[in-house]
């Protein structure tokens, strides 16, 4: 029998190993080129495609294992955070149900380049990406229209272009739905600083009194960035986590199928880039005031614990707004990413709740 000190020694020699061998693994995924795994089934579908959006070339993702199901097309979170990679992992047992689309919008991930055009990075012009991506996956398809679901940032062009191009779209589904950004800010403050305070984290609560309440003067993207994170300290943003959605994001990025080692790049320079280009605008949206009506059902999933985009504000919102039919579901265990954080109870409203009005939607004008 060995002794302990060379007991320690295979250990460390097992873990070294296995580092390096998942060290491998991932340089071996850098440098393969971008795909996506392929769905079973004869009619399926596993397709990463570059579409020409707005005068650009944008990314986009669609599997299915039946194309002729209801087409959901997902729109990400941030301004700039991509999800291609983790809402594919998140959904794919909704491919045999619906054919799944995630896009990385202009700015985005994959689609990183189109900032560039920073004239087009603004509200308007993200909503007509929408509509025209819709048109495009209605055209590919030969349906007449989809379901649109907006997570975050996304909520804010989901609402909006299902208000405005009601004709397009089945039913819309608000994740984490943004409402009044404004008030939106102002408690996300207060609950994060009150909740330094409940836990005597002197660090949060010194950090979060220098940069006072929004609205932000001077540098606010740096101000914006520290209260974010203490919000993921204290669980506003991914429930009983101390890092918010920081583990997800680098899990997902470290075994992309779909992205290069460039585009892994490109998403942490697309997050500051359209954050920078875009916040701004942001801050004055209210869709109390600017979407007051929807013409199709209605969607929320809402975490109950979710502090990033406060659910109360999120709940008013849904009360006030009009619509056909809606329906508010709340997730018990998550905060900002109800559709990650209990991903099977997402699904399951999906095909349950959400597949029945697809297919009672009747047919465009």
């Amino acid at each position: 029998m060995g002794t302990e000190n060379e007991y320690c020694q295979r250990r460390k020699a097992r873990a070294s190993a296995v580092v390096a061998g998942l060290g491998g693994l991932l340089a071996i995924r850098s440098v393969l080129p971008a795909g996506t795994p392929r769905v079973r089934g004869r009619a399926g579908l596993a397709a990463l495609e570059k579409v020409r959006i707005g005068g650009c070339g944008q990314w986009v993702l669609e599997r299915s294992a039946d194309v002729a199901n209801p087409v959901v097309l997902f729109l990400h979170g941030g301004p700039g955070t991509s999800q291609l990679t983790s809402n594919r992992r998140n959904t794919r047992d909704l491919e045999r149900y619906f054919t799944v689309v995630n896009w990385d919008q202009r700015g985005a991930g994959k689609s990183y380049r189109a900032i560039t055009d920073a004239g087009r990075m603004n509200i308007d012009q993200f909503v007509a990406d929408t509509r025209e991506l819709t048109l495009y996956l209605l055209a590919k398809f030969g349906q007449e229209r989809l379901i649109l679901a907006g997570h975050s940032w996304g909520s804010v062009i989901g609402a909006l272009a299902v208000s405005r191009y009601p004709e397009l779209y089945h039913c819309y589904i608000g994740i984490g739905q943004m409402a009044d950004m404004a008030e939106g800010e102002a408690a996300s403050y207060r609950w994060t600083l009150e909740q330094a305070r409940k836990h005597r984290d002197g660090r949060a609560i010194r950090a979060l009194e220098r940069i006072g309440p929004p609205p932000y003067q001077g540098d606010w993207h740096r101000k914006t960035i520290i209260e974010r994170r203490y919000v993921g300290r204290f669980g506003g943003e991914f429930h009983a986590s101390r890092n918010g959605a920081f583990g997800l994001v680098i899990r997902s990025l470290l075994w992309s199928r779909e992205y290069t080692l460039a585009d892994r790049v490109n998403y942490f320079r697309g997050i500051l880039g359209s954050m920078r280009l875009l916040w701004p605008e942001l801050l004055q949206v209210n869709l109390f005031e600017s979407v007051p009506e929807m013409q199709v059902p209605v969607f929320f999933m809402e975490g109950r614990y979710d502090q990033e985009c406060p659910c109360e504000i999120a709940e008013r919102y849904f009360e006030s707004v009009k619509a056909p039919s809606k329906e508010l579901i709340w997730f018990g265990r998550s905060a900002h990413l109800p559709n990650s954080e209990e991903r099977d109870l997402f699904n399951e409203v999906m095909v349950t709740r959400v597949r029945p009005v697809a297919s009672a939607s009747p047919a465009s004008p």
